[in-house]
């Protein structure tokens, strides 16, 4: 699946009755669609762009990314993706099946209902107080295709989804207590197959702040020194955003990321552009 990038790559419903996680035991569930069910065509025709962003991921998920209702924008999308004669399913509830057996995305995989039926596709969507927050759009039959299998799919920032999905990601709030997409925000301990895991990464508006208590990461891969313990400058302001017991307090530069713990306040500076583990 296309995803927005980041500087550095962080780890990463209810349903119809209201009461699905989309961790339960049934994959697909009834209910009624809601009044706002999605309407239109199913067979959209998709198109991949070599850019990244809301605008390519709507024109490579097709009738998916439509369906979707999201808070903010569409975080992930894709096209088809052709299966063999032994994979296709012998039924839509098969096809969606194959789509988690294909891709093992990072989204709930149970509490989905049938939202739109057509002969040959059928629009699944997995729910967040009667608005679709993860669309996918089975075929029958496709060119070279045989069988049901998934044609398009797409899915709201994580930061939508139940709080019982996304327990292993630090997803943020705002001063109001609102969660925080992760598209603008989010944070992640570093990459153990690089040796950062004592290292931690914030990522907000595609800058990438460090936290290196180990010096893990080196010099030359900071724009300036890691402080364990420093006051927040006169001209720091509170951002709102919080993550537990971490406050995030940002100069007007944007150059440093001041972290209020309880133990005191930290100064994670810049990742250079360009870095990444690999």
């Amino acid at each position: 699946m296309r995803r927005g990038l980041v500087a550095v790559t962080v780890l990463a419903a209810v349903a119809a009755a209201g009461c699905d996680d989309g961790t339960g035991p049934d994959r697909v569930v009834k209910g009624t669609p809601p009044a706002s069910a999605y309407r239109g065509p199913l067979d959209v025709p998709t198109k991949e762009l070599d850019a990244g962003g809301p605008r390519a991921l709507r024109l490579a998920s097709g009738a998916a990314g439509r369906a979707l209702e999201c808070d903010g924008e569409i975080y992930e999308g894709s096209g088809p993706d052709g299966w063999t004669a032994s994979e296709g399913g012998d039924s839509p509830e098969a096809g969606l099946d194959l789509y988690f057996d294909m891709f093992q995305p990072d989204l709930p995989d149970r509490g989905y209902r049938v939202e739109r039926r057509e002969r040959d596709r059928v629009l699944y969507s997995f729910d967040v107080d009667g608005r679709t927050k993860v669309a996918v759009v089975v075929a029958k039959d496709q060119k070279d295709r045989p069988g049901w299998g998934p044609e398009t799919s797409a899915s709201c920032d994580p930061a939508e989804l139940p709080a019982n999905f996304t327990q292993g990601r630090e997803i943020w709030t705002d001063r109001a207590g609102r969660r925080v997409p992760v598209g603008r925000l989010t944070s992640s301990p570093g990459p153990e197959h690089c040796g950062w895991q004592s290292a931690h990464f914030l990522d907000l508006h595609g800058v990438t702040y460090a936290r290196d208590p180990e010096g893990v990461l080196g010099a030359g891969l900071l724009t300036a020194p890691y402080r364990a313990r420093v006051r927040v400058p006169a001209g720091a302001h509170d951002t709102g955003y919080r993550y537990r017991d971490w406050r995030l307090w940002l100069t007007d530069d944007k150059a440093t990321a001041y972290v209020r713990t309880p133990d005191g306040v930290e100064a994670w500076p810049r990742l250079k552009q360009g870095v990444g583990c690999k």
